[in-house]
């Protein structure tokens, strides 16, 4: 045998609530240590970030892992059942992986214990935190300025979406730009402009609308993954909802039920000068403000968050920019 040849399986347990990238670097370190790592998710049914969306993290996370779920109600330290709680989760480890164990990797102490019981070797990773100075209760309490240890897969968890909305030509594209500059972040860009580039101005239908929902969702889908701590989404498929009704003539009952809403919508008005683009409907103005008082009828229907955003382009950026700070300040 090599000096260096690897031990066959490895073991990492946790609640990962949520994953942190020091979870990342112990799982990456079981895994380089290993032929193969079984990573046991735990969770219990009023944890606050659901087990099953943990379980999906981390398979996402480590799809070459052997990634388990236990949803057990089990004593959780052994001051829970000081007579039991070695016993429990001896079995329990060994009912759900009943193939014999050679390493147990844990960045806290019991995992001294939990190797003696399942008949392991416990190997001490980063117990320190030296290398990702974090945990998951700093992220539970102020996820945003723990930002940088979130992984992607677990960041549209705690993403604020904010999205422009409003009528053509109102500065919603300038203003998207704006803030992702100021905020360090993307854009998710308004995809019917996208549609209506690549099939003309006459691109209205009712399958036409179909397809820029399904762009918009899978451009903001993309973006989320991308971003920091908030996405700017250049209108969504509430305005393509508006926009239906009036290209179209009617809007699919899907709009209707549509309920994924951002944490804020900033309203833009129509006190900017219309300039034709190339892909503009409203020349008339009486149709423009038509269409303007038909989107704060959608957004106040829904009881949807919004903030009228008007003035010129740096009082725009101003108004909106307080707003979002607001938006970060009540959600720590």
């Amino acid at each position: 045998m090599s000096y260096l040849s690897k031990p066959r399986r490895g073991f990492v347990l946790g609640k990962f609530m949520p994953p942190h990238i020091g979870h990342v670097y112990l799982c990456d370190f079981g895994k380089a240590y290993v032929d193969e790592l079984t990573i046991f998710v735990c969770s219990l049914p009023d944890d606050p970030i659901p087990g099953a969306l943990r379980f999906k993290w981390m398979q996402e996370l480590f799809p070459a892992a052997r990634v388990i779920h236990c949803e057990e109600i089990v004593p959780q330290v052994p001051e829970d059942d000081p007579e039991n709680f070695w016993p429990i989760w001896r079995e329990l480890v060994k009912r759900y992986h009943p193939e014999p164990l050679d390493i147990v990797f844990a960045s806290e102490q019991y995992g001294h214990r939990l190797a003696a019981e399942v008949g392991a070797r416990f190997v001490p990773v980063d117990e320190a935190r030296t290398a990702f100075p974090v945990s998951a209760t700093a992220i539970r309490k102020n996820p945003y300025e723990n930002w940088r240890f979130l992984p992607g897969p677990v960041r549209p968890y705690y993403l604020k979406r904010v999205t422009l909305f409003g009528a053509e030509s109102t500065g919603k594209t300038t203003l998207s730009g704006q803030l992702a500059n100021h905020y360090d972040t993307v854009v998710a860009p308004e995809y019917g402009r996208f549609h209506t580039e690549a099939f003309g101005a006459g691109a209205t239908s009712a399958e036409d609308m179909r397809q820029i929902v399904m762009g918009h969702q899978a451009g903001v889908a993309a973006a989320s993954l991308r971003a920091n701590r908030v996405l700017i989404e250049d209108t969504d498929p509430v305005l393509t909802a508006v926009w239906s009704d009036i290209l179209a003539g009617t809007r699919d009952p899907w709009f209707d039920a549509y309920r994924d809403y951002p944490a804020l919508y900033l309203f833009c008005d129509i006190d900017l000068p219309w300039v034709d683009d190339g892909t503009r409907y409203f020349r008339n103005p009486d149709d423009r403000r038509n269409f303007h008082l038909a989107c704060e009828r959608e957004l106040v229907t829904r009881g949807a968050k919004f903030v009228r955003v008007s003035g010129t382009i740096d009082q725009r950026r101003a108004i909106a920019i307080e707003a979002i700070d607001d938006l970060l300040r009540m959600h720590r």
